[in-house]
């Protein structure tokens, strides 16, 4: 008993790892994009472009690699990963030494984005690759310790910036996914399993129209995905925008970031308890009304407090929906579909983005902060009745699927 709880915590302990490097480094690309690039001469349309820009591409690879990795060919799950976190350490290296040319810039900037994106959904596809092959992963927990690294990363970064300039940013990815190889390099799958992935079916779903036949409530619920992280993004690209509109500056974009991924910990470790009393499916619906009440809360703020009183629904928010999201995938698809299903759901967080990122760039600068946040209020609360119609109205997996 003794033997497999340490085994279990050693592999908790090495998926933990690789979460907090990923969510340290986005905090500093994603988080931070916005105060990085107005640093660097860009508007506020620019950086909605260029992030766009990043979003799009980032929501065609994510199926495009799922599918080249359920094919179970040269590329897995930890070689994508491994492949990423290189990219972006040379992605980061480039911009230390091109700082004035923008269309350089936008390039480097845009490609370590999407990948930094791209292979989020993997990493939650090797936790459950690994579980079927017998590593005792604790994803709920390693998810929530991966948050709090982003935690961590916020309440230092804003002030460091503020002294030393956006180029520290770079520094903490080069560090960060330096790491991250020597970690994924060495994170190797147990070669003794029944239920690895070369035992597995080969799906039978060819393409999305078919996915959306095989399920038809996730496929609807990944509208209101989109819808959810509209807004969603909305406020964290373009958060520093915001507080500069509530008399806040840099540090307190630190303190507001620290806040709402720190209150994401004890849900995303608990949940494995949680989903023992509510489902995923009705978790899903409860976190969309909570992206709905973070963002109309702040049409009406006049002060920080109450935008960290907005960030305080993160716990019910985006802390409920990632691992939500994950675990419904897992117990509702069939394991060939998984990998699919995961970056299905990333996409659907890209391309929420991207309509935030060139929208809420625009009218921003035409419009300003308030009513760039009813927009937001207005697509987020279509997306609750969508996700409301999704979960409770149509069939989670179809019949004869595929």
């Amino acid at each position: 008993m003794t033997e497999g709880k340490t085994a279990a915590g050693l592999w908790t302990l090495r998926y933990t790892f690789l979460n907090s490097t990923y969510f340290v480094a986005f905090c500093t690309i994603h988080a931070c994009a916005a105060a990085f690039l107005l640093a660097r001469g860009f508007t506020n349309t620019e950086v909605g472009i260029l992030l766009a820009v990043a979003n799009i591409v980032s929501a065609v690879f994510q199926p495009f690699v799922a599918g080249i990795i359920d094919k179970k060919g040269a590329l897995t799950n930890r070689r994508f990963i491994l492949i990423s976190v290189v990219i972006i350490m040379l992605g980061s290296v480039a911009l230390l030494f091109v700082r004035d040319v923008k269309a350089v810039v936008f390039i480097v900037y845009a490609l370590i984005y999407m990948i930094q994106f791209a292979y989020q959904p993997v990493m939650t596809a090797l936790c459950f690759e690994y579980q079927r092959a017998g590593s005792k992963i604790n994803y709920g927990l390693a998810r929530g310790l991966g948050s709090a690294s982003f935690a961590v990363t916020a309440w230092f970064i804003g002030g460091i910036m503020e002294e030393r300039g956006v180029e520290i940013l770079l520094w903490v990815n080069i560090v960060t996914m330096a790491i991250s190889f020597i970690v994924a390099l060495t994170f190797k799958k147990p070669d003794t399993s029944d239920t690895s992935d070369t035992s597995r079916k080969t799906s039978q779903i060819k393409g999305f129209v078919s996915f959306i036949k095989a399920y038809p409530a996730f496929s609807l619920f990944l509208l209101a995905t989109i819808f959810f992280f509209f807004a969603h993004n909305m406020i964290n690209d373009f958060m520093i925008q915001i507080i500069r509109h509530l008399g806040g500056g840099e540090t307190e974009l630190g303190y507001s970031n620290f806040l709402q991924a720190i209150l994401e910990l004890p849900v995303m470790a608990l949940i494995g308890y949680v989903l023992k009393k509510i489902t995923s499916s009705n978790l899903l619906v409860m976190s969309g009304f909570a992206f709905l009440i973070k963002i109309a809360i702040l049409i009406f703020a006049t002060n920080m407090v109450m935008m960290y009183v907005s960030q305080s629904f993160q716990i019910f928010a985006y802390a409920v929906f990632i691992p939500a999201a994950a675990y419904y995938v897992t117990n509702t698809m069939d394991d060939s579909d998984q990998v699919k299903g995961q970056a299905y759901v990333t996409s659907a967080i890209t391309v929420g983005g991207v309509f935030s990122n060139f929208i809420s760039g625009i009218v921003l600068d035409n419009l300003g902060i308030t009513q760039m946040l009813m927009i937001g209020t207005a697509v987020c609360a279509v997306g609750s009745v969508t996700a409301t119609i999704a979960m409770k109205r149509l069939k989670h997996k179809a019949e004869a699927a595929g």
